[in-house]
């Protein structure tokens, strides 16, 4: 063979044609054999860094390919090309630095007090308390979806339920709606008395302050997209310089003035941006079964009393005026067709006559009708209104802003559907009884209001926040819907 076309062997290598034998550029270029090769390693750790590379670009090509984010930093589940299901619900949540939220909490569990020992425990198992236990028959137990649940944990668990949103948004630009999630109600009863207001306002200060400067906050119309929960009546979080010395001034600043309020009770006397939604339950089913489980255990229940009512005085002194309050339970207690439980805690060896949260159900299920007059102060609602709905017990009000001109996003317009309203009037003056009323409600009637409470169950509890009801939609769904229809509407 020539030379134009091959080179010449020499040994077992090739060199260049014309190359002499002795170059020792040829001699360089001779592959390296044996252990004593100086070049091995580099050789290996090209391999290594190929292997690395190839493996990241394929990590990064199933991440791109399958992430839940797209493009405009949204958190979807449909394919390129289909219809949002979620156009119009995205929300972000602000990464607000963790002493507006779980530095709350964990101050609280630090403290050796009885008061912050409850509160710390009231908050744990994402917000839903201690699981509960029922030595009567294990209904009402942790594994059933019961819970020791306080009011104040509400902040929480909304939390919990929106890191689980299925439109949470990753860049506050494509959202409808940004949730600040600052635990106003369980920052309250650190300053609540014996401070002054600049401390207890010293959280919310803070809060507007950190919001203000956010890009965010400057999209649309200085916050008027935000929205935070707070487990309290509205009046806690609007003290001003006119009124009471109590509670913290958070709805009344410039910044708590813009942004909307998902509260226990909102306010009927002052235009503020304040929804209520329903007091947390001691249910929080796990799945849609859960519910469905739970609705057919009430109605087929038998209830021995016709009312009940779970409360106990609020006069003041013995001198002052009966409460509205007062007066309910002076009619329960002088009826032998009403079961009453007093509030207090439960002490080693106690009756069944305490208050725990499992008597307090027990209660609520036996009977028909339970009455909820206002409890006193500025507030007209109590908890157990929606404890007792849980129950399948039809609730009576006393007053309309007990339940009819608030929770206008949870509860029918028609209130003649679910419940009773007694005036509050008759009750004060002795001219209207209770059990009378009652009993002259037709027995039709009485069982259509009874199962329209029991179609209402989902709508008045909160799920468990580490799980997902499918088809039901539960009160943080509703409140969800309800807050996007108002921050997506122009204001005034």
């Amino acid at each position: 063979m020539g030379n134009s076309a091959m080179g010449r062997e020499v040994g077992n290598s090739f060199v260049k044609p014309g190359a002499p034998k002795g170059d020792s550029s040829a001699r360089s270029r001779r592959p390296a054999v044996g252990p004593k090769a100086k070049d091995k390693p580099a050789a290996a750790s090209g391999h290594r860094r190929l292997c690395f590379l190839a493996v990241l670009a394929v990590t990064i090509f199933l991440w791109y390919r399958f992430s839940p984010l797209d493009d405009d930093g949204l958190r979807t589940g449909h394919a390129k090309g289909d219809a949002d299901p979620c156009q119009g619900r995205y929300i972000y949540v602000c990464k607000l630095p963790p002493r507006f939220n779980t530095d709350i909490i964990r101050d609280a569990c630090r403290d050796t007090d009885a008061g912050s020992e409850r509160l710390c425990a009231s908050v744990g198992n994402a917000g839903l308390g201690r699981p509960l236990a029922d030595p009567a028959d294990g209904v009402l137990t942790g594994e059933n979806g019961w819970h020791g649940t306080r009011q104040l944990a509400l902040d929480v668990i909304f939390h919990n339920r929106m890191k689980r949103y299925e439109c949470l948004a990753n860049r506050s630009t494509v959202a409808t709606a940004i949730f600040v999630p600052f635990y106003a109600s369980l920052d309250f009863p650190r300053h609540a008395a014996g401070r002054d207001n600049a401390t207890r306002d010293a959280a919310a200060a803070d809060v507007a302050d950190w919001l203000r400067w956010r890009p965010e906050w400057d999209r649309r119309s200085d916050g008027h997209d935000h929205f935070l929960v707070a487990g309290r009546a509205a009046r806690d979080l609007m003290r001003d310089s006119s009124g009471p010395d109590w509670g913290t001034n958070l709805l009344v600043t410039p910044a708590g003035r813009n942004m909307s309020a998902l509260v226990l009770e909102s306010s009927l006397h002052e235009a503020t941006s304040g929804f209520a939604v329903p007091y947390p339950t001691y249910f929080h089913p796990r799945t849609d079964a859960d519910v469905f489980r739970w609705q057919e255990r009430v109605r087929g229940l038998r209830r021995r009393s016709l009312m009940a009512f779970v409360g106990g005085e609020t006069r003041q002194a013995p001198d002052s005026a009966a409460t509205i309050n007062d007066h309910v339970m002076a009619q329960c207690k002088a009826s032998d067709s009403c079961g009453h439980l007093r509030l207090g805690r439960c002490a080693a060896g106690s009756t069944s006559q305490c208050h725990s949260p499992v008597n307090v159900m027990r209660l609520l299920q036996n009977a028909t009708f339970c009455l909820h007059p206002p409890p006193g102060g500025d507030s007209y609602t109590r908890r157990w209104a929606f404890d007792s709905m849980v129950a399948g017990c039809i609730p009576v009000f006393f007053h309309p802003a007990s339940a009819y001109l608030q929770y206008t996003w949870h509860l029918p317009k028609d209130y003649t559907k679910y419940s009773v309203l007694v005036p509050e009037a008759g009750v004060r003056a002795s001219t209207v009884n209770i059990e009378a009323t009652l009993r002259a409600i037709p027995a039709a009637t009485v069982a259509r209001m009874r199962e329209e409470v029991v179609r209402l169950i989902p709508t008045v509890v909160y799920a468990d926040p580490t799980a997902k009801l499918e088809t039901v939609k539960d009160a943080f769904d509703i409140a969800v819907e309800g807050i996007l229809h108002i921050v997506a509407r122009p204001r005034a």
